[in-house]
């Protein structure tokens, strides 16, 4: 579009940013259901497990997935200490599933689906105990996802680097966006 002495014309924020190269205009979210985060280091992985832990109830499903050390772990460790967990967390890859408890006798529940061969052994687990009684954290959910509850809160974990982490939280169902907003204050300080 031309102006009035044939210059172009560019629209408001193009020449704002021409002005001003520093200012950075916001993206759009993704959707209400979805936030992605970069995490700098594995204290900020842990401090935002600790958040969401604090906000866990008996019957949440919160699922893990990525590849061995992408940050599941140190989220997981991070979401037990802020749940309250009397146990120090660690990755149940050979039992299949750890219970963390809370001095009120509250459970947490964290199951590692890696080495389950079938489904009739993943129905053996029976879920649907565990969740009448704490919170369930799962890690390698993919491999067992037609027995997740359909409404659960899915994180993806991605290794960018040693220290650096991209995690991906998709939620499914009202209470895991009541618990999506919780992830989108702790990491961004925003509604």
């Amino acid at each position: 579009m031309r102006g009035r002495y044939g210059c172009l014309m560019l629209p408001t924020f193009a020449r704002a940013w021409a002005e001003s190269p520093d200012i950075i205009f916001s993206m759009p979210v993704l959707d209400t259901h979805t936030v992605d985060f970069f995490s700098r280091s594995p204290e900020q992985t842990r401090q935002l497990g600790m958040r969401l832990g604090g906000a866990l109830q008996a019957g949440d499903v919160v699922c893990l997935q990525g590849d061995l050390g992408a940050g599941k772990t140190t989220f997981v460790q991070g979401i037990a200490e802020g749940w309250g967990s009397e146990d120090a967390a660690s990755s149940p890859t050979f039992i299949i599933v750890n219970q963390y408890r809370a001095g009120t006798g509250r459970q947490l529940f964290h199951m590692d689906a890696y080495r389950l061969d079938s489904t009739p052994e993943a129905e053996e687990l029976d879920l649907d105990a565990m969740l009448a009684r704490g919170p369930l954290l799962i890690e390698w959910p993919e491999r067992m996802e037609r027995l997740i509850p359909r409404e659960r809160l899915w994180v993806q974990f991605e290794y960018m680097n040693e220290d650096e982490r991209e995690m991906k939280f998709k939620s499914h169902g009202k209470r895991y966006d009541e618990l999506l907003e919780i992830i989108r204050h702790a990491a961004y300080g925003a509604d």
